[in-house]
């Protein structure tokens, strides 16, 4: 038995697109205002999804179920198994005792939180999303800020709004790969024009991440830190993406970022040393101001400090293997296993302009038990083992607690992952997006918001790329305005989706212990998805009636 997707199933396009907007409204209801349990808003609203799915859709139960299920197990294993794994890394070096002298030495660059917000959560945090991606980012950058002493909350809301403008070229350029794969457009291209879109975000997000935290008066003392962080990201990002090519704007903006940065500390520093207010009373009460390492500064030697950055490194060492050697990913995709699922792989069709004609929806779970990002990160805290010199008891036991401590989130993740699915599944994401297409001229505005769409829907702008990008590049051609800068709006347009992501949210709240706060992040993140998300559209309209001779 086969069924095939209606992308309008109530006869008038504003009625369809209105009910496939439901689950969405819901779950942004139930996280920003109602301030449920990710877990718990993810359940239902995947819930709701299916009931439509069924009623409204027509698609048949089995289907339904079966697509949903499949959603929640490739949460779990691609998304959820990173989770694992880099929770588990931060936790060993804790239980290590090597936490407090990594701590020390970043004080040792500098003290002030603004400044490590933006060495860690932004330069270094976009290394490991240029690297790994999915998740990898806000889970690492997270648990170190939240370690370093940083109110938790903002270790995880800082990191999250930090993994915007990276994102586009993720995971050694994956996102743009994908855009190029299902849009027929050249790759060199669309990473070109997505280049000449993100940099204006990247010079703003190092300010956006102070000011937020800390408000105008304290974010003017560290602008030209600011403006070294910013522009050194953003000027090697346009270099990167117009004239190497799409793997390599992250890996280089952010190695570019983190030098001049930390050269820029060697010979300036703030006027004064800014420190959260609890973290002030704390010190205040003990009669003396408190270091970063929260307690006395102590010398370290190089050795010392290099074995507590030791998982760290060799994190970077795995992570960039595992995304950058094709001679790597050929031998580890040896553990490949494609697993159709019986009664819905191919017996789905997609009808729409999406598409030029129908075609079947394939429905395979992809168990790569040795490729997948997670298990770079885990083989990363393996042989972290044995430099920590962690008995096998006690790694199993940090193992083991650490996924007692991460089960909540990852309920919700499996939830959203089978949100994500269903909507595809039943042609609910598609109607979002034909939608919009109806637009007519104003949709240049528009497209970045579908790419937004999309990653909240998925949780990743690869995702969202596959998705949507099609449909932008046939969108342009009927509306005159050149695809490649609607495709690329996509991309750019869905890195802002990333920080609201229910995938992203669960990350940062497992990442710092605030599990049951998802709802207070997402309210917290979405203001700034939503004004870094207007930029993207504003330059998009710009790009497509003004400044057209920007599109390569």
């Amino acid at each position: 038995m086969s069924w095939t997707q209606v992308y309008n199933p109530l006869g008038h396009m504003l009625g369809s697109f209105i009910a496939a907007l439901i689950p969405l409204l819901f779950f942004f209801w139930a996280l920003a205002i109602r301030k449920m349990k990710g877990h718990v808003a993810g359940l239902l609203t995947v819930l709701i999804a299916v009931v439509e799915a069924i009623l409204v859709y027509g698609m048949p139960i089995s289907y339904s179920l079966e697509a949903t299920f499949l959603g929640v197990a490739d949460g779990l294993w691609h998304i959820g198994w990173i989770i694992v794994a880099a929770v588990f890394l931060y936790n060993m070096t804790v239980k290590a005792g090597q936490f407090e002298i990594l701590r020390n030495s970043i004080a040792m660059l500098s003290e002030d939180r603004r400044l490590q917000v933006l060495l860690i959560a932004f330069s270094f945090g976009a290394f490991i999303e240029g690297a790994a991606g999915f998740g990898a980012p806000v889970a690492i950058c997270a648990a170190i800020l939240a370690g370093l002493g940083f109110n938790k909350f903002y270790a995880a809301g800082l990191s999250l709004v930090a993994n915007t403008a990276p994102v586009a070229f993720g995971a050694i350029g994956a996102p743009i790969a994908g855009l190029a794969a299902v849009t027929g457009l050249e790759p060199d291209t669309l990473a070109a024009m997505v280049g000449r879109q993100l940099p204006v975000l990247s010079l703003i997000v190092p300010f956006w991440l102070v000011f937020i935290m800390c408000g105008w008066k304290r974010t003017k003392e560290v602008l030209p830190a600011i403006l070294v962080c910013g522009l050194s990201f953003a000027v090697a990002q346009f270099f990167a993406s117009n004239f190497l090519g799409y793997q390599l704007p992250d890996i280089l903006s952010s190695i570019m970022s983190l030098v001049c940065l930390a050269l820029f500390l060697k010979v300036w520093k703030p006027k004064s040393v800014f420190r959260f207010k609890e973290e002030e009373a704390a010190a205040s009460a003990n009669g003396a101001l408190e270091t970063s390492a929260g307690g006395p500064n102590r010398k370290y030697t190089f050795g010392q400090i290099a074995k507590a950055w030791s998982p760290f490194l060799v994190l970077i060492v795995t992570v960039t293997l595992w995304g950058g050697s094709e001679w790597v990913k050929a031998r580890l995709g040896h553990a490949t296993f494609q697993i159709p699922v019986p009664g819905l792989n191919h017996h789905i069709f997609k009808t729409s302009p999406i598409v030029n004609e129908p075609t079947e929806y394939p429905a395979i779970f992809k168990f790569d038990i040795l490729g997948a990002a997670g298990t770079s990160i885990f083989v990363a805290a393996l042989i972290s083992k044995f430099i920590l010199r962690i008995s096998w008891k006690e790694w199993g036991r940090i193992f083991v607690t650490t996924l007692k401590e991460l089960r909540a989130p990852l309920v919700m993740i499996g939830a959203v992952i089978g949100l994500a699915y269903i909507e595809n599944y039943s042609g609910m994401s598609a109607t979002l997006g034909l939608g919009f297409a109806n637009t007519g001229a104003l949709f240049p505005f528009f497209a970045p918001i579908l790419g937004w769409i999309g990653v909240f829907l998925t949780g990743s702008d690869t995702s969202s790329n596959a998705l949507f990008g099609n449909l932008q590049k046939i969108t342009g051609q009927q509306i005159g305005v050149d695809p490649v800068l609607l495709a690329a709006a996509n991309s750019s347009g869905g890195v802002m989706g990333k920080m609201i992501s229910p995938q992203s949210i669960a990350v940062g709240t497992a990442a710092t212990g605030l599990i049951g706060n998802e709802g207070k992040l997402f309210a917290f993140t979405f203001k700034h998805s939503l004004f870094l998300l207007f930029i993207v559209c504003l330059i998009t309209v710009l790009e497509a009636y003004v400044f057209n001779g920007l599109i390569p």
